[in-house]
This record gives C-alpha cells, structure tokens and sequence, in this order.
C-alpha cells in the first residue's frame, strides 16, 4: 500500500493555524496592534512547523503589501530532514489583522499547501498585489454546464449574473447574499447589487473567510464579488479545490506604472488573463486549513471560559474531498506552544 502522505501530515497544519489564533485572540483581539498579532502568529506557525519532517517551501506569504511582519515568499518551514517531502506552503498567519486590532469578527489564521510531485509547481503565484475576484460554490457551476456554459463570467454585470446564480440555488434574486470588501474600489459592485434587490454583507477586512463561504452549504453567503488582495485569492484557490468551487481572479492595478512595476518579469504572458482555481493550483495534492480567531462566515473564534480556550477549525483535502471541523478545548494552565524565534515551548 502507498504511503499517503497529506493524511498523515495534515492535521499538523491544523495545531499551527490553532497556536496561532489562541496567541492572536489571547494577547491581541482589540489590543490596536496589529503588527504585534501578527508577529505573534507567524512565531507560532513557525514553532510548529519547525517540528515537522516535511521540506516545506513558502509560495504565497504575507506581509509585503502592507510591510507588517511576516513569513515571507522563499521562507522554509518544516525540519527540511533528508528525505522528506517537499509541500509548496501558502499561508496568512492572520487574515483579517484590521479587525484583530480592532476587536472585530471575520478573522481567521489559514494555511494551504501542495504536495511538490515530480518537481512539478503546485501553487501559481501572481505578482499583482490586488485582484478582482469572483468566488462561487459547486451548484453555481453544476447550473452552468448545465445550460452548456463552463461558467459564470467575472466580466458580466452584476445585474446579468445575479440570476443565474439565483436559480441555480433555488432562490429569488432578492434572496441573494453577496460579500464584498468595504472598500472605495469595490463601490461599483456595491451600487449594483443594492440596484438588484440582493443582500449585501460587506466585511471591513479579512476576504478569505467571505471567498471560501459560497462553497460551503451552511454559511449563509451565496457569492463573493470584489476586488481584494492577491495572496488571499490563492489561498482561497486552495480552500476552493477542495471543495469543488470556483473563483475567478484577475490582477488588478491602481495606477499603470503600478502595473509596470508589479508585472516586470510578465514578458510573455496575458496580464489580464482571468484565473480560475485549476491555474492557480496546478497540482491534485491540495490540504486547506483554516482556525477561527474572531467570529466569521467560516467558522466562529477563539471562546474562553476561564483558564480553557476553544478553538474551531476546519481541515480539507482535494484528494478526498473530505471536510473536517475541528473543536478543540485547550487548558491553558497546561498549554504550552513551541514558539520559532527560539524553537522553545512557552505558556501563553
């Protein structure tokens, strides 16, 4: 038998998004400083991953956009042992930092990973630090083949768009719930849907959480349109491939010089080519984990009851296609977590 090595790898994803968000929510939900949350979660993602025997390399990291600390692209994670298996690592310690500083909901800790087969690339990384995205679940797309199409298009309006999507999920497009990013860029696509009737949530920070939901039957949102950062469209990617979704990307500039600046090794290639999951996750191997830090649409956040924290976390496999949640209860009078800065195990 053929050793599987995601499943026995895969849950030590889930204890670095866990330590990560337990020392984020402990030390710094609505503490107003988000640099040091972050911080703080890379320390433990990277505590954790220094004890497992994968040779792990980090493809999409955080932290350049908004120059905030952080594991960064080319970073290796894993003791890196001869012989063991190489994963190409996407990762956001924090997703959501604003809303972590602020005491807010929709933060999650959040790691993907691919399976390197052959030397084959496993995760596309994009240069542009923003992208339009167009995320949707597997009955969205099912509908679509359905009528001989392979899929909604990120170009169309909102006003076109929104009831294919409703009738491929039974309902009236006034029953609608669509996220998007509070932001001025995203103004567009506010106007429209109000102009349609549809329910909009917009989130202040933090899209991976509001880009994977459609995907998931119980989480209340039905589609994610705007336009967010780059690294959190891959890792959605991930998310998404497991579970059978779809998102649509495609980068997105400011300025042209902006463009001129981000895209400069893109000689050969479209830079307004949209991306679906399959050319951003380019292998079969895919593991997706995610820990709730404040409450969100994918999972809620880190519950203290006097010296016990719950955690709630999801875990996910392509392969599979399996779906795990994971509740788990730590003591924190015993709880120790191995930190990075110096490989060592410290109480929070």
């Amino acid at each position: 038998m053929t050793r599987d090595i995601e499943r026995t790898i895969e849950f030590e994803f889930v204890r670095a998004t866990e330590n990560a968000a337990l020392v984020a929510s402990l030390h710094w939900l609505g503490r107003g400083n988000k640099e040091a949350a972050d911080e703080a979660a890379c320390d433990a993602i990277r505590g954790v991953m220094g004890m497992v025997d994968i040779a792990g390399e980090c493809m999409i990291g955080e932290g350049i956009k908004d120059k905030a600390p952080g594991i960064f692209l080319g970073d290796k994670l894993g003791t890196w042992k001869e012989g063991s298996p190489r994963f190409e690592i996407a990762l956001d310690p924090i997703d959501g930092t604003s809303n972590i500083a602020k005491g807010l909901p929709n933060s999650i800790s959040v790691m993907g990973a691919t399976l390197v087969d052959a030397g084959k690339p496993g995760i596309r990384n994009l240069p542009g630090f923003y992208c339009e995205k167009l995320s949707y679940g597997p009955k969205v797309i099912a509908y679509m083949q359905k009528l001989g199409m392979k899929h909604i298009k990120l170009d169309n309006s909102v006003e076109d768009t929104l009831p294919l999507v409703a009738a491929a999920l039974g309902k009236r497009v006034s029953e609608l719930v669509i996220v998007t990013l509070d932001r001025p860029r995203n103004q567009h696509i506010i106007d429209q849907v109000r102009a349609v009737g549809a329910s909009l949530r917009m989130v202040s920070d933090g899209d991976i959480t509001a880009a994977v939901a459609p995907s998931l039957p119980d989480s209340g949102v039905d589609l994610y349109w705007g336009i967010g950062g780059t690294p959190e469209a891959i890792l959605t990617a991930i998310g998404l491939k497991c579970l059978g979704g779809n998102i649509q990307s495609r980068m997105w500039f400011k300025t042209e010089a902006e463009k001129q600046e981000q895209c400069a090794g893109m000689l050969h290639e479209d830079i307004s080519k949209i991306y679906h999951v399959d050319d951003l996750v380019l292998s079969e191997s895919a593991i997706f984990c995610a820990t709730g830090i404040s409450d969100s649409p994918l999972l809620p956040g880190v519950k203290f009851i006097g010296r016990t924290a719950t955690t709630q976390s999801i875990l996910m496999r392509a392969k599979s296609k399996t779906v795990r949640y994971i509740r788990a209860e730590h003591n924190l009078e015993h709880k120790r977590i191995p930190m990075g800065h110096d490989k060592g195990y410290h109480h929070i």
